[in-house]
């Protein structure tokens, strides 16, 4: 059976009709070059024809075929994180979304759909030119009014449907036509070719305006339609004449059709251009009426016709709808025309505040509400996240930083669930940025704390203890809330990381009495978590069980799945760390469906690793090496590198168990050098107490021609070798031949035999006596020698030949 590849590419809504040499064509194409970009004017119909392409070419990308929809973003910098999205990636470190992008695509067979580029052309370009760089198995389909203009890019030029003259009176313009009029009930469409193939002469070909004709059928004849977009067109003629002909052609039909909505058709389509995303009847009510030009009443009724006329399209299965990009942009412009922008973004910035507030609070305040409904609150916040980011760009630029702020804090809520936060800490960042003189002291001491958590984990410790400093303060004086929480959890992480235990102490005792006082299960169960941290870190293991049994109580009593899932991890390493493996394998398995429920790959990820290395211990070989190949697969999938080298290490457990050392050791190197990419130094015990296992029963030369192997070989490459092999004792690669010193000097196999050591320019430049600068020239000079390109690869020769600093 063939196993179809995973994609997001939608349904098509209605038969596909024409252009099948540009399918065939492309659909080959798309296999072998690596960037194509279909370019052409708007309605030209380049959004499905890529489409088409893209779920013709599913069965030759294993990893996948993923549609990513630009035209809804307003700014450069949410491309890279719209990518992520459709991915899966998650942003690990504020600001380096493209590692976990590359890390996610680097071994992928994929095809990416960008669509509709051409407002943000430039920073699809380096995006664009940046991962296919680095990434050998990934394609990009673009769409765009205009061509990236970046190496290796294949422009192809949709042209427009052909049209229909003597020979060929069914061209593809006409059979689109007489299609889609037939499905919008037009029953003479038929009898009047003569007309209808006026008007497709007339439209030029171009889908979208063959569409939006087809459209009006049910209320008019071809040829009626065809007089009005004539006389339109000549009217056109007295224009701007620098525009392309066909994008008169097409601003002609869309105000041709609208035209000929009803007054309140066009308020209400003019009013929807505010939505970002996809928007649902209430929504629409919400924003919309007025009580006055519009009432709620009428909406559905509006909605419905701006559906049936094509302005407006309708996802039926989600009782969802959005507007089509071209209908969107007109739309926008026919608001600013009334001045009524401002008014409408305000309102639009109020009801989207207000709707994830009331996501956050149905999904956290309500214990009594069953796990499932809860939610549903979550998931629907989330659904949110395009009209979130253009209420919180409304809140900027009207200098109204109050709305926008109770906006990112209830969306912090709604994601931290999925353990994705990134952007939520940009929203911050930026809205701090303003006046916020006027703002209350609880929600700006919340806003703080949340843009301490993102600098926190950015490893920018100085910046995030000031702002948690100031947000206690203000929350200190005032009424309590649940936030406190928030801001007192980024404390204590940041405290005890700058070495601050006793003023980290302080503050979980503060946060308990106020817990305790206010009977606020979720806090407390925080407190019980970190109180079990400190525990496990002094080595006080009765007392760290006792506190994560507690904070697994009041979960359950809370009923909330995520403070159950993180109460039941942090219990599995407790066990773990006793001996217990059973009891530890028995936590982390009850933590697994909470987390798939949840959708939070970060720490399903984590919890797999852990289940792996915990299985390792037990002898189930079969289960660990499951869990552990799940678990990096999700950590590339979501672009973890700190999830990649939990799972690595987990790896290094399971050859180790395997009594596969040279396994365990280049999984060790792997998860170091990816603990050294993401700025974490120093070997952990477990990894030193391999090395020195190792070196016994391998020799030292062998452990050190495996560690730089390992720093050195993808993760990918590493895992494939210790869980591709069955007996654990695959044949390292074979070295590059040559001479024994390969015609190095003496100081140059000196500087060799101390890159063995994993010695910096600056560690072998003091054991030596010279500068930093010399041994650069010596390590250029190596490699110019032996033809490297890395110095990893020199200390991998000079292990393999025997070079040895002591006898130099």
């Amino acid at each position: 059976m063939t196993v179809q590849a995973p994609h997001n590419l939608p349904a098509e809504p209605n038969r596909f009709i024409g252009r099948a040499r540009d399918v065939s064509e492309l659909s080959a194409l798309v296999r072998e070059e690596r960037v194509i970009t279909l370019s052409g004017v708007g309605g030209i119909g380049k959004t499905r024809l890529s489409l088409r392409v893209a779920a013709q070419a599913r069965p030759w990308f294993a990893d996948g075929v993923w549609l990513v929809e630009l035209a809804r973003l307003g700014s450069p910098a949410l491309v890279a994180g719209e990518l992520a999205g459709v991915l899966g990636v998650r942003d690990e470190i504020p600001g380096r979304l493209l590692d976990g992008l590359r890390v996610r695509l680097r071994d992928a067979s994929t095809l990416i759909v960008l669509d509709n580029c051409e407002h943000l052309v430039e920073h699809c370009a380096e995006l664009v030119a940046e991962l296919i760089a680095e990434c050998p198995g990934l394609r990009f389909l673009l769409t765009s009014r205009e061509p990236l203009r970046i190496p290796g890019e294949l422009i192809w030029r949709v042209p427009p449907l052909e049209l229909p003259d003597a020979d060929h009176p069914d061209a593809e313009s006409v059979l689109l036509f007489v299609e889609r009029s037939l499905a919008a009930g037009a029953r003479g469409v038929t009898g009047s070719m003569d007309d209808v193939v006026r008007l497709c002469r007339a439209l030029d070909g171009l889908p979208l305006a063959l569409e939006l004709a087809a459209a009006r059928t049910s209320l008019l004849s071809p040829g009626r339609i065809a007089d009005r977009v004539g006389d339109r067109f000549r009217l056109l003629t007295t224009g701007p004449r620098t525009a392309p002909v066909r994008q008169r052609t097409l601003l002609a039909a869309v105000e041709w059709s609208h035209d000929l909505l009803m007054p309140k058709e066009r308020v209400l389509l003019r009013r929807l251009s505010v939505f970002a995303g996809l928007f649902d009847l209430e929504l629409a009510e919400r924003v919309c009426a007025d009580g006055g030009v519009l009432r709620r009443a009428e909406l559905l009724d509006l909605l419905a016709g701006l559906v049936d006329k094509s302005l407006v399209l309708h996802h039926g299965g989600v009782g969802r709808y959005r507007l089509l990009t071209t209908i969107r942009q007109y739309a926008a412009d026919r608001l600013a025309e009334v001045d009524e922008v401002a008014r409408l973004r305000d309102r639009h910035l109020r009801v989207i505040c207000e709707e994830m507030e009331r996501c956050y609070e149905g999904g956290s305040l309500d214990p009594r509400m069953p796990w499932p409904e809860r939610f549903a609150y979550f998931a629907r916040g989330r659904t949110l996240l395009d009209d979130c980011r253009a209420a919180i760009d409304r809140a900027v630029e009207s200098g109204n930083p109050v709305p926008g702020l109770r906006l990112a804090r209830a969306a912090l809520a709604i994601l931290a669930v999925r353990g994705d936060l990134a952007e939520s800490v940009g929203w911050h960042e930026r809205l701090l940025a303003l006046d916020v003189s006027q703002v209350p002291a609880d929600l700006l001491a919340v806003a703080r704390g949340a843009l301490a958590y993102g600098l926190e984990a950015g490893d920018e410790l100085g910046r995030a203890e000031e702002l948690i400093v100031q947000a206690i303060e203000e929350q200190r004086r005032h009424p309590y809330t649940h936030w406190l929480g928030i801001t007192y959890g980024v404390a204590l992480t940041v405290f005890f990381r700058t070495g601050q235990s006793r003023r980290a102490q302080l503050c979980l005792e503060e946060l308990e009495a106020a817990a305790t006082a206010h009977d606020d299960l979720f806090n407390l169960a925080t407190v019980r978590i970190a109180q079990l941290n400190v525990a496990l870190f002094h080595g006080r293991l009765r007392r760290a069980q006792r506190y994560g049994e507690e904070a697994l109580a009041l979960g359950r009593e809370a009923g909330h799945h995520w403070t159950q899932a993180r109460a039941l991890t942090h219990l599995g390493a407790v066990a773990e760390a006793a001996g217990d493996l059973e009891a530890a394998m028995s936590y982390h398995a009850a933590a697994l469906p909470l987390l798939e429920g949840m959708g939070n790959v970060v720490e399903l990820a984590r919890c797999r690793a852990q289940i792996g290395r915990v299985a390792a211990g037990l002898g189930d070989h079969a289960t660990a090496r499951e869990h552990v190949a799940a678990s990096l697969e999700l950590s590339r999938q979501s672009g973890q590198r700190r999830g990649i080298m939990r799972a690595l290490m987990a790896l290094s457990a399971l050859a180790r168990a395997q009594d596969d050392l040279e396994g365990a050791v280049l999984a060790g190197a792997a998860a170091t050098a990816l603990r050294e990419s993401i700025g974490q130094f120093g070997t952990p015990g477990r990894v030193q107490e391999l090395l020195a296992l190792a070196r016994g029963r391998l020799g030292a030369g062998r452990v050190t021609l495996l560690w730089a192997r390992g720093m050195e070989w993808p993760p990918e490459e590493v895992a494939r070798r210790v869980l591709d092999s069955e007996a654990g004792q695959a044949p390292l690669p074979v070295s590059v031949a040559g001479p024994r010193y390969g015609g190095l000097t003496a100081r140059e196999r000196e500087i060799a035999a101390l890159l063995t050591r994993g010695l910096s320019n600056r560690a072998i430049a003091q054991e030596l006596v010279i500068s930093p600068a010399t041994v650069a020239r010596h390590i250029a000079n190596i490699m110019d020698k032996l033809g490297f390109d890395a110095r990893s690869q020199i200390a991998v020769w000079a292990a393999e030949h025997g070079i040895d600093a002591g006898r130099i």
